[in-house]
């Protein structure tokens, strides 16, 4: 069993808790070249992604993590795509399967297909063409968000993936914009670290590190310092909320609940 497999797990699947996610995937690939190749050019799109090079990897990932898209190689060590594809079908899984693969004969195009994958790319391939079909599998299973998501005076353009706030673009490196993103789809309630380094980070993520903390400063000073309404809070013990404080205040205000669910009483 890999080491850094053990060091992820799906932190929120028993929590009770349901984060809105930022996409994570799983990239099946025994090639180190276009492991690499891929791997850099989702990760720029801010993508998560986690790694397997064998069948029997590829299985595990997808036991003990939850992820939007898969994309699986054919011809892996040990058990082939076709076997791991199978297998995740047989399980009861229905995430989005996309199918990588030097033979491009009909025959195994029918094979892969027959076997449960969504789609099927053939190498050599443009990763301008790769991203197309994931953003095409993701709107089909329902997991693509909307472009534009706003809080008080920030926007987040997921599409071109900028930032803006008052109207003023907000320079962000591709990790900075992918926690900005989560925590913008999460705005109004506390988000903590389990949940950010599942969805923004990948499996190589040290859980012992200060790393999240030092993203979250820089974040801070890039989106909070020229505004008056500071849109980035702690909560220590808990982890970080994202809006306005005084709108948060309110709808976490244990008075106003109160009188509400009295006011709905006296209306039944």
């Amino acid at each position: 069993m890999p080491e850094h497999a053990v060091r992820r797990g799906p932190w929120n699947r028993n929590s009770g808790v349901q984060y809105d996610v930022a996409m994570r995937l799983l990239l099946v690939e025994d090639d180190p070249g276009v492991l690499r190749f891929v791997l850099k050019g989702l990760r720029e799109q801010a993508y998560a992604v986690d790694t397997a090079t064998t069948g029997d990897d590829a299985l595990y990932q997808a036991e003990i993590n939850t992820y939007d898209l898969i994309i699986l190689d054919v011809m892996i060590p040990g058990r082939d795509g076709f076997a791991v594809c199978k297998e995740i079908r047989k399980s009861g899984e229905r995430v989005p399967i996309l199918m990588l693969t030097a033979l491009d004969g009909v025959e195994d195009r029918i094979a892969g297909l027959d076997v449960g994958a969504d789609d099927y790319l053939a190498k050599p391939f443009a990763f301008r063409e790769l991203l197309a079909r994931l953003r095409a599998l993701l709107r089909r299973s329902g997991e693509l968000r909307p472009p534009n998501i706003t809080v008080a005076d920030l926007v987040v353009n997921s599409a071109s993936q900028t930032v803006t706030r008052g109207g003023r673009r907000i320079a962000l490196t591709t990790k900075e914009y992918a926690l900005v993103e989560f925590l913008a789809r999460n705005a109004g309630r506390v988000v903590g670290r389990a949940a950010i380094a599942e969805h923004v980070w990948d499996e190589t993520f040290d859980p012992f590190s200060n790393l999240i903390e030092v993203y979250v400063n820089r974040l801070r000073r890039k989106i909070d310092t020229d505004s008056k309404v500071p849109l980035l809070h702690t909560r220590r013990g808990a982890g970080y909320l994202f809006g306005p404080e005084e709108e948060n205040a309110r709808a976490n205000d244990p008075a106003r609940k109160k009188s509400s669910a009295a006011s709905k009483k006296n209306h039944v």
